[in-house]
């Protein structure tokens, strides 16, 4: 499983356009193909700073969805709102304890 986890900081003023635009696009991409977690996380000590965290049968399912047009609408929408430039990791899940 790959795990791919998005930091985006945004313009304190753009900050409720992209939870409401988030709100309308969180299921669709929660069920793109190989899809099996998003998460939506907000910084404690800093509110414009987000995380998303989404989980991935495979990097090709990733890929698959990172190479969609959905995704590019919904890129071209969310880097409007950006006042840093983002930073995307991939990484494995080593342990998991629930």
């Amino acid at each position: 499983m790959l795990v791919r986890i998005v930091k985006m900081s945004f313009h304190e003023g753009k900050i409720t356009n992209f939870l409401d635009n988030f709100e309308v696009i969180k299921d669709k991409i929660r069920n793109a193909p190989g899809n099996r977690l998003l998460e939506l996380y907000q910084d404690k000590s800093d509110r414009c700073t987000f995380f998303t965290y989404s989980y991935w049968e495979t990097e090709q399912d990733l890929e698959n969805y990172r190479n969609s047009e959905f995704f590019f609408e919904i890129w071209t929408d969310t880097k409007k709102l950006f006042n840093k430039k983002p930073e995307a990791w991939s990484v494995d899940k080593i342990v998991s304890l629930v």
